[in-house]
């Protein structure tokens, strides 16, 4: 059995406190491998706070990013979003580190799971978990965001299906990742006394939001690095 990917979330406060996540992904379909051993909490339940967009089958018991997130929740409940903290992201082939938020540290971490728990409205945006790139710019975050939309189409077209070279699926793809965003953050007012959870999440929100918003923007601005092609 090949080796998952494996990436390490390092979280150190003030006070010297220091947490570390060990998040493992499946190498062939970027899926989260769930560790959990104890029950889900009762915040999982799919039925309590399902998202508007839900796909999922109404027979299933927990939500999946519910189930994949608890622990990681579980162990930010008492902080602050504001609380200052170093973040050292560690993946096989490089580390990151920056001295920041908890709720900027906290949303790329959170980001990881949301696009590989297996929610219908977010795997679309998966692939980009495989290059990973932690505090990224919003100029970042756009580039890749596209490219990886526009390799997608890339391989629709070569298999003889209809391709999306305007980018027009890329706006839907965001607006129901937005709807599951806005309905999870009630598990998370649900499962946390303070706000580093809840937060963490209005953060990854607003940015991914700006990413549809902004494309067209920056897409002008980079424009000119790829006149070697005209």
């Amino acid at each position: 059995m090949e080796e998952p990917l494996k990436i390490v979330y390092s979280y150190k406060f003030e006070d010297g406190y220091e947490k570390s996540f060990d998040l493992l992904i499946d190498r062939k379909d970027l899926g989260f491998i769930h560790k959990r051993n104890q029950a889900p909490p009762s915040w999982a339940e799919l039925a309590k706070y399902r998202c508007e967009n839900c796909a999922l089958d109404s027979s299933s018991k927990y939500c999946p990013i519910a189930v994949n997130l608890a622990d990681i929740t579980e162990g930010f409940k008492d902080y602050f979003s504001y609380e200052n903290v170093s973040v050292t992201v560690s993946t096989e082939d490089r580390r990151y580190a920056k001295d920041t938020s908890l709720q900027e540290g906290l949303g790329a971490l959170i980001g990881i799971i949301m696009l590989t728990s297996g929610c219908p409205s977010m795997e679309r945006l998966k692939p980009m978990v495989r290059f990973h790139l932690p505090f990224a710019t919003l100029m970042e975050t756009t580039f890749r965001t596209i490219s990886m939309y526009l390799v997608a189409q890339y391989f629709l077209n070569r298999d003889g299906k209809p391709a999306d070279w305007n980018l027009e699926g890329l706006k839907e793809i965001f607006t129901q990742v937005g709807i599951v965003n806005r309905d999870f953050a009630q598990r998370l007012l649900d499962a946390a006394k303070k706000d580093a959870n809840v937060n963490a999440l209005v953060y990854l929100d607003c940015f991914a939001s700006m990413v549809p918003l902004s494309a067209d923007k920056i897409m002008e601005e980079i424009k000119q690095y790829f006149s070697v092609y005209s």
